[in-house]
């Protein structure tokens, strides 16, 4: 008799086919890092991986957003405007707040950074209370909102790139402590932030109820409006913090900052399990969702892959991720 099951008289049952169903994704990333070993000897390197650390922070800290965002039953495509918007905002007030010698350049960036984030806090909450209040899909208004602040950042920069920046800033994005990329230390903390909020807070637990059934959770006493606003606001600092450690990296804001980084981001997501139907996921799966595209993307360019045929792989990715998704939701409702 041909089961999946193997049971002993005195021991648990081990459901073999639920367990390669919950991490297979990790299975076929320690595969592709298995084969990447063979196929190139810098690929385990401490450098290389301390690079793909580096590498997935920017868009990481942005997932992690995200996924309380999609888990809620909404979506951001705005994230990468308000990218492009931090550096542009952080250049000119250090700018402007330095020229005319009111404070030194030094100061005056800090007091840009706490303006970015002001600025991406408004940006979550306008989009918020707009879709909550006039009940608009998020899906509208952050894709208009996308062009809106990419066109302000194009318009106070005036299309130039600003890099009136002091040289510490430059550790943010680029140094190090004790070795580890400061934005790899930033993701992790990001990371733990979100994931203790969304596993042990009475905050989390309404943000999964929201995304599961917002008629049933408004019965049961939830705000479910202001849930779905504070999760716009949080992806949004989120991606303040990676608009932070981008220009930081190159030593400059420009308007064309993190176009497509909303890919990336929604990518991770839903590679890592979370459903886009709302009220499903977990943090921990867009970890891993993260480390698996950092890899492959590492990976393929390691192995000198054409750049248009990774857009093709990584798409493909999204697209198989979504039919399985969509097939365990309709096996769960039967």
């Amino acid at each position: 008799m041909k089961s999946t099951t193997l049971e002993w008289s005195k021991g648990p049952r081990i459901d073999i086919r639920k367990g390669l169903n919950k991490y297979v994704l990790e299975l076929i990333l320690l595969v592709i890092v298995a084969a990447m070993a063979f196929a190139s000897p810098g690929f385990l390197t401490s450098e290389n991986l301390l690079n793909i650390l580096r590498n997935i922070a920017l868009q990481g800290c942005i997932a992690f957003g995200m996924t309380m965002v999609i888990i809620a039953g909404e979506i951001d495509l705005s994230i990468g405007s308000t990218v492009a918007l931090t550096g542009v905002l952080i250049g000119l007030t250090t700018g402007w707040l330095s020229s005319p010698g009111m404070m030194p350049m030094e100061q005056a960036v800090v007091v840009g950074i706490v303006l970015s984030f002001v600025v991406a806090g408004l940006i979550g909450l306008f989009n918020g209370w707009i879709m909550t209040r006039y009940k608009m899909p998020s899906f509208i208004v952050t894709l208009a909102m996308l062009n809106v602040i990419y066109g302000l950042a194009a318009v106070i920069s005036k299309g130039f790139p600003v890099t009136t920046l002091p040289s510490w800033y430059n550790e943010l994005g680029s140094g190090e402590f004790l070795s580890v990329p400061i934005p790899a230390i930033l993701l992790l903390i990001v990371f733990a932030v979100v994931y203790i909020v969304m596993n042990y807070t009475k905050f989390g637990r309404s943000v999964y109820a929201v995304g599961g059934n917002p008629e049933s959770s408004r019965l049961s006493g939830i705000h479910v409006s202001r849930v779905k606003i504070i999760c716009m606001v949080v992806v949004q600092l989120c991606s303040a913090l990676s608009g932070v450690l981008v220009s930081s990296q190159v030593m400059s804001g420009s308007f064309s900052f993190g176009k497509g980084w909303e890919m990336m981001a929604i990518s991770s997501v839903i590679i890592g399990g979370t459903s886009l139907m709302g009220g499903i996921g977990k943090v921990r799966g867009t970890f891993v969702g993260l480390i698996f595209l950092g890899v492959l993307i590492n990976a393929m360019t390691l192995l000198n892959v054409n750049e248009y045929v990774q857009y093709i792989v990584r798409g493909l990715l999204i697209l198989v991720a979504v039919l399985i998704a969509s097939i365990q939701y309709m096996k769960k409702k039967g």
